[in-house]
């Protein structure tokens, strides 16, 4: 067999594509096993442990509360997480009781429960939070013993 002269370098064997097959393949399964593992260890559980019970009393826990005709505000000031529970018509409403949970819509690993006080017909709490994208997962009870649960999107800007 007469070899090119313009060829250089070594000749490709089948040790050198097995190489090049099983590297490619050792990339892959190195990446996926990454993504796995990250999108694991960053999901933060379940909403609900039955999601079939749940679902039994949603119409009717639904019509209670949006019978209640509450919105729900958040925004930062100085440091402090404000919330503003308001009727249609805009006035504060009274809130029973209240607890919230502040994190990150991805992982839990930044969640924490700011000790609110109410003021002025707000509910505030002082919260250092990075820029970006938090919710706050609420739960509130109205003097008549009616639930509320609202998750409420919180954008922090940088400065």
């Amino acid at each position: 067999m007469a070899t090119d002269p313009k060829r250089k370098g070594k000749p490709l064997t089948g040790l050198k594509v097995l190489a090049i097959a099983v590297g490619s393949f050792a990339v892959i399964l190195g990446a996926n096993l990454t993504l796995a593992f990250n999108a694991v260890s960053s999901f933060p559980g379940l909403e609900v442990d039955n999601s079939y019970v749940a679902s039994q009393n949603f119409n009717e826990q639904l019509e209670q509360q949006l019978g209640l005709g509450w919105e729900v505000s958040a925004q930062i000031e100085g440091g402090m997480l404000v919330l503003s529970f308001t009727d249609a018509d805009g006035r504060p409403v009274d809130v029973a009781t209240l607890d919230a949970t502040l994190g990150r819509a991805t992982h839990v690993r930044d969640d924490q429960r700011p000790d609110f006080y109410y003021h002025r017909g707000t509910f505030t709490a002082p919260v250092d939070l990075a820029p970006g994208n938090w919710n706050i997962r609420l739960e509130a009870t109205a003097p008549d013993g009616t639930p509320f649960r609202q998750r409420v999107v919180l954008r922090v800007r940088e400065g």
